[in-house]
């Protein structure tokens, strides 16, 4: 029986983990917190955010004391999960940023673009092991409506000043070999590729080399004003500080109200076995470029360094109530659905087995870009929302964190993306009615040649994002 006809069993057959952290050369994990401790600057999570926030303040600042806290593991969340995709873009792409912040995406894309080199200066600097690399990165057309699409973000790109080239169809299977494919926008050396977990592992390593104490299992119970510093809480003890970033996105904790602008979306992944020389010769792919296809609900993938092909996004699910949990990863469905599209994709690989699938929540806002808040007068900062760009735009976004707790006034915090906040998710039960959908409402416009319905078109004249 071939892999097409034998969906489910390949699905079950794959191990329920994530690829990237399932390996023998994983860090122990560092002890909780017990007693009380004090510190210059908490950080509430160590995923990418916390990590980025970490390093640059004391960077910045030699000398300040700096103690993060982890519920789980560092990286344990979405910044573990991912593809790998480290892009430049802090606004969820040229065309989403054009569509909420016109007057600034200039300035937008000069700091995005920066973030990226200082980010891959980082780690040729402390010499991490991340397998990174910077790529090309392909949107592939899959349906005519899409090479109109096309066309016309490549204008918008160039207008821009970003560096893209249109391929007809020969020039996107020439790229990589797939039936599906009817043409392509490249973006040229736009976007780095890594592998997620190596990154966290080698930036925590950084920290801890420069004095950044870190506590998990250590779930951070509540925070509140002592005097004039703060008390963040846990299980085991507490931790007082001046100064505090909340650095958790998707889990939004510990201030619920974070909630109202930032939802859970939980995206589902399967990571290939190794390619054999024959199977990498029928797909060719030299360039190692990282792709997606055009639609409204797309797919994302790219090899790995020993030629594996991770392939997820697509059917991105929210869960009523902002549900999360291991309950949450396990359902088969939606990994059995992307798995049918891969070999759709590559038929070429008929055969292939998957090794590992996992699903994980996405931090997402209306605006589908990252949103900050402060409380306790200043004291606290908190950063979250990056809808799946959160490896290269969480740099940014702890940076603005940052500048946001030592009351600095710079270009960043000036920035209307910093000052203003998207419209708030409504509250369940409609949270969950709206939402849902909206999703089926994508999928009725990706069968009707792109074309958005009233409410698609609704939600865009107010502003709200939409896609997988």
């Amino acid at each position: 029986m071939s892999a097409r006809t034998d969906i489910a069993r390949l699905v079950a057959d794959a191990k329920p983990a994530v690829f990237w952290s399932d390996s023998a050369d994983a860090p122990g994990a560092a002890a909780p917190v017990h007693g009380t401790a004090s510190a210059d600057l908490v950080i509430i999570g160590a995923g990418y955010s916390g990590l980025w926030a970490a390093l640059q303040a004391v960077e910045e600042s030699p000398g300040r004391s700096v103690i993060v806290l982890e519920a789980e593991v560092a990286g344990f969340g979405a910044s573990s999960r991912n593809g790998g995709f480290c892009d430049a873009s802090l606004t969820h792409g040229l065309l989403n940023g054009l569509e909420h912040w016109p007057t600034e995406i200039d300035t937008l894309v000069a700091m995005g673009q920066q973030n990226l080199a200082e980010i891959m200066d980082t780690i040729d600097r402390h010499d991490i092991d991340a397998h990174a690399y910077r790529a090309d990165e392909v949107d592939m057309a899959v349906a005519q409506w899409q090479l109109a699409e096309l066309d016309e973000a490549a204008s918008i790109h160039a207008d821009h000043g970003a560096s893209v080239s249109l391929v007809d169809q020969s020039g996107a299977r020439s790229i990589v070999d797939s039936p599906t494919y009817l043409g392509g926008l490249v973006h040229h050396d736009s976007i780095a590729l890594v592998d997620p977990a190596r990154l966290i592992w080698g930036l925590r390593d950084v920290c801890e080399r420069l004095g950044v104490v870190f506590h998990e299992s250590s779930r951070v119970t509540g925070v509140e004003a002592d005097g004039t510093r703060l008390r963040v809480s846990t299980a085991g003890g507490h931790v007082i500080a001046d100064r505090v970033i909340a650095a958790t996105n998707a889990w939004a904790e510990p201030l619920k109200k974070i909630r109202r602008w930032i939802i859970p979306v939980y995206d589902h992944v399967l990571m290939t076995e190794p390619l054999s020389a024959a199977q990498m010769d029928a797909v060719g792919w030299s360039g190692r470029e990282g792709l997606a296809d055009a639609a409204n609900q797309f797919h994302y993938y790219r090899l790995t360094h020993d030629n594996r092909i991770l392939w997820g996004g697509y059917d991105a699910n929210y869960y009523k109530g902002n549900g999360m949990g291991p309950e949450y990863e396990r359902q088969t469905e939606s990994h059995e659905t992307i798995a049918r599209h891969f070999f759709d994709t590559f038929p070429q690989l008929d055969g292939l087995g998957f090794s590992h699938r996992w699903a994980g929540p996405i931090g997402t806002t209306t605006k589908f870009s990252p949103t900050w808040g402060t409380e306790f007068d200043g004291r606290l900062a908190w950063v979250g929302g990056y809808t799946g760009l959160g490896v290269g735009a969480s740099r940014f976004g702890a940076r603005v964190c940052l500048d946001l707790i030592d009351g600095n006034s710079t270009e960043r915090t000036a920035l209307a993306m910093v000052r203003t906040k998207p419209m708030p998710f409504p509250p369940e039960p409609l949270r969950n009615a709206v939402i849902q959908f909206t999703r089926s409402q994508i999928t009725k416009a990706d069968a009707n040649n792109g074309e958005p319905g009233p409410w698609l078109r609704l939600l865009s004249r107010l502003g709200i994002g939409f896609d997988s």
